[in-house]
C-alpha cells in the first residue's frame, strides 16, 4: 500500500470504534514493538481481540493483518532511531547463538532478494550501463563501501566512472552538474534512507540521465526517480545495516555487465596484468629460493 501508514491512519482515526482506536494509539506510539507482534498478542497487548486487530486491518485498506503488519516494518525501517534499533534487535535477536542467528537471518534476505528483484528491471540496467558515455556512482553513510565497491570494478571495465561523495549539498551538485542524457547515475541507499542521494537521483532524473536505483523496497524514496529499480532486503540488525543481500546484488551486476563487455574486458585485464606482475603489485605466492636457503642455514 501506498502512502505513509501513520497518515493513513490519523485520517482514519474519528470515524474509528473505540477498540480500532486503541490499535491505532498503540502503532502510533510503539510500531517498533507492533511490527513483530502476531495479531493474537497485539491483541492481548492492547486490550481488544484478535478479530478486531483483523478488521482494523480491513478497514485501513490492507488485504489482511500480514499485510498491515509489512507497513509497519516498513515504517520501522524508515523512523527508528539507532537507539530503537538496539532495543528492538535485542528483543528480536536476543544473546544467544547471534553467530548462527545472523547468518540464517542473511541468508534469508538473500533468498528474498532473488524472488523480488525484476529480472527485467536488471538486464535494462545492464543494458543502460553497458551503452552509457559516463557512469556515475552515489551511496552515502553505510551504503558508502558499496559504491566504492562498485566504483572499483567499474573503474577497471569502462573509461568514464565517477564516484561522487555527498559530503555536503553544493560539492554532490558539483560532482554530477554535467550528467546528461548520455550518462548512468547509479544510487544506492537503504533505510534510513539519505537525502543526498535521493537528490542526486532527482537531479540526475530532471537532466535527462538514465538513473537506476540500488534500494531495498518499492516505497523507498529512490524509486521515485529511477528508470530501473533493484531491490536488496537490508533487514537492520542492531545498529548495522546488514549489506550482505544489496552486495550480492552489485557483485551479480559486476558480472553481468563484464560478460555483455567480454572482449573489452578481456582486453583490459590483460593490461592490467602486464602492469601489476611488472610494478609487483601482489605479492609472489612462490617462496622465495634465496629466503629459503638463509632459512636452512640459520
Amino acid at each position: 500500500m501506498n502512502g505513509d501508514l501513520i497518515e493513513l491512519i490519523d485520517k482514519s482515526y474519528p470515524k474509528m470504534s473505540k477498540g480500532h482506536k486503541l490499535i491505532a494509539n498503540y502503532i502510533k506510539e510503539h510500531y517498533d514493538k507492533a511490527a513483530f507482534m502476531t495479531a493474537l498478542k497485539f491483541g492481548q497487548t492492547v486490550g481488544v481481540s484478535e478479530s478486531t486487530v483483523v478488521r482494523f486491518a480491513s478497514e485501513l485498506g490492507f488485504d489482511g493483518y500480514p499485510s498491515l503488519q509489512t507497513a509497519l516494518q516498513d515504517l520501522m525501517r524508515k523512523k527508528l532511531t539507532t537507539v530503537q534499533r538496539i532495543e528492538v534487535s535485542s528483543d528480536k535477536i536476543g544473546d544467544e547463538d547471534i553467530l548462527d542467528k545472523m547468518l540464517s537471518l542473511d541468508i534469508e534476505r538473500i533468498r528474498r532478494t532473488m524472488e523480488e528483484t525484476s529480472h527485467d528491471d536488471f538486464n535494462r540496467a545492464v543494458e543502460k550501463i553497458a551503452n552509457c558515455q559516463t557512469i556515475y556512482i552515489i551511496g552515502a553513510r553505510s551504503s558508502a563501501s558499496l559504491a566504492q565497491f562498485l566504483w572499483y570494478y567499474f573503474n577497471l571495465i569502462f573509461p568514464q566512472v565517477k564516484l561522487v561523495h555527498a559530503s555536503t549539498r553544493s560539492e554532490l551538485f558539483e560532482q554530477i552538474m554535467r550528467i546528461d542524457e548520455k550518462d548512468v547515475l547509479i544510487g544506492m541507499s537503504f533505510p534510513r534512507y539519505s537525502r543526498q542521494t535521493v537528490l542526486a537521483l532527482q537531479y540526475a532524473q530532471s537532466r535527462g540521465a538514465n538513473v537506476i536505483a540500488i534500494t531495498d523496497c518499492k516505497s523507498s524514496p529512490l524509486t521515485n526517480y529511477a528508470d530501473c529499480s533493484l531491490y536488496a532486503k537490508s533487514d537492520m540488525a542492531s545498529f548495522v545495516d546488514s549489506l550482505v543481500a544489496p552486495l550480492s546484488l552489485i557483485n551479480a551486476l559486476i558480472v553481468a555487465v563484464s560478460i555483455r563487455n567480454k572482449d573489452v574486458v578481456t582486453k583490459n585485464f590483460e593490461r592490467l596484468e602486464k602492469i601489476w606482475h611488472e610494478y609487483e603489485v601482489y605479492e609472489d605466492s612462490k617462496p622465495d629460493s634465496n629466503s629459503v636457503k638463509g632459512k636452512n642455514h640459520e
